[in-house]
C-alpha cells in the first residue's frame, strides 16, 4: 500500500513513516506540512491511503479532505487528531473519515488501524472488481459499440495515472493527428512537426505557434515523467503488477524506471530521462492495434 501523510509536525511524519515502512505496511511516497501543499501532490500520485492532521494551517484536515472528494480522489483517509470534539469528529465522519489516529502516536494503535483501513481496502476493491465483471457482461449482451480512438488513448493513459494531467490533451490531440493522417506506425514524423500542427489549431501568428509548440512539449514530457513516477511508485510496491509489468518496460527506458525506483527507495527526488518519441511511438502503435 502507497501513504501520505499530512500534518504539520515533522516530529509526527517521521514516526509515521517508520512505523508504516518497519511494520511492513506499505510505502511512505509524499509527505506534506500543510493541506495546500498536499492537494496538488495527492491528485498527481493517488496514494491509496491519506493519513491527515485534523488541525493545521492554512487549510484544516476536513477541508482538504473535501477538496480531494470534490477532485475524485477515490483512496482512504485516516484522521490524526488529538482533539476529541464530538462535532468535529462527527463531521469528520461525514466527509468520508473511517478511522482515526489520536495523538501523541501510539505504534500499537497505528499499526492496527493501518491493518484494518488495508482489510477494508481489499474488500472495497474485490467488491468493485466483481461489480465491474458483471457490468462487462452486461455491456457484452447489448449492441455492439465501438470504442473511438480517445477512448483507447485515455483507458491507457488511466492505467498508468496520468489521465487527468494536463499534457494528456495534448498526448490525445498527438495520437489523434496521426490517425488522421493515417501515418505508418515507424517512422514518425518529427515531434516539432506534430507539436506546431496542434498549435495551429488555437494559434495564429508564428510566434505564437512557436511558443505554443514549445509549452506543448514542456506539457507532453512533464506528464510522461508523472507517468514514470506512478510506475515506478507501483514496481516499488508489487513488481509483479499487471500495469507495471506491461507498461513500464514497453513504453519506457527501464533503466530510468529502475532509477527512478532506486530514488523512490532512497527518498530522493525524482529525476529521470524522458524519451517522448518512444512514449508516443508504442502508444500509436497500440491504438492502431485496438483500432483493427
Amino acid at each position: 500500500m502507497r501513504y501520505f501523510i499530512v500534518d504539520d509536525d515533522r516530529a509526527s511524519r517521521v514516526m509515521l513513516k517508520q512505523i508504516i515502512e518497519d511494520s511492513g505496511l506499505g510505502t511512505v511516497i509524499g509527505e506534506a506540512r500543510n493541506g495546500e501543499d498536499a492537494i496538488p501532490q495527492i491528485l498527481m500520485t493517488q496514494p491509496e491511503f491519506v493519513l491527515i492532521d485534523l488541525l493545521m494551517p492554512k487549510l484544516d484536515g476536513i477541508a482538504t479532505v473535501e477538496h480531494l472528494i470534490q477532485n475524485r480522489f477515490e483512496g482512504q483517509f485516516v484522521m490524526i487528531s488529538q482533539v476529541v470534539n464530538k462535532e468535529m469528529v462527527g463531521e469528520a465522519y461525514e466527509q468520508g473519515i473511517d478511522f482515526f489516529i489520536h495523538k501523541p502516536i501510539n505504534r500499537i494503535e497505528v499499526e492496527n488501524v493501518l491493518r484494518k483501513t488495508t482489510e477494508q481496502f481489499r474488500l472495497k476493491n474485490s467488491l468493485l472488481i466483481i461489480r465491474q465483471s458483471l457490468t462487462n457482461i452486461d455491456l457484452s449482451e447489448q449492441i455492439n459499440h465501438k470504442a473511438t480512438s480517445r477512448d483507447h488513448i485515455q483507458s491507457i493513459l488511466n492505467d498508468m495515472g496520468i489521465v487527468g494531467e494536463i499534457g494528456s490533451e495534448d498526448i490525445i490531440a498527438i495520437i489523434e493527428t496521426l490517425l488522421a493522417h493515417q501515418h505508418k506506425i515507424a517512422p514518425l514524423p518529427p515531434l516539432k512537426e506534430l507539436y506546431e500542427e496542434i498549435a495551429v489549431v488555437t494559434k495564429a501568428t508564428p510566434d505564437e505557434i512557436l511558443k505554443e509548440s514549445k509549452a506543448i512539449e514542456q506539457r507532453v514530457r512533464r506528464t510522461i515523467l508523472a507517468a514514470m513516477i506512478n510506475l515506478a511508485n507501483l514496481g516499488v510496491v508489487d513488481y509483479t503488477n499487471s500495469e507495471f509489468e506491461y507498461y513500464a518496460p514497453r513504453y519506457f527506458d527501464f533503466i530510468e524506471i529502475r532509477m527512478l525506483m532506486t530514488q523512490i527507495e532512497d527518498h530522493k527526488n525524482r529525476k529521470a530521462k524522458v524519451n517522448i518519441k518512444k512514449f508516443i511511438q508504442v502508444l500509436y502503435s497500440d491504438i492502431l492495434t485496438k483500432l483493427n
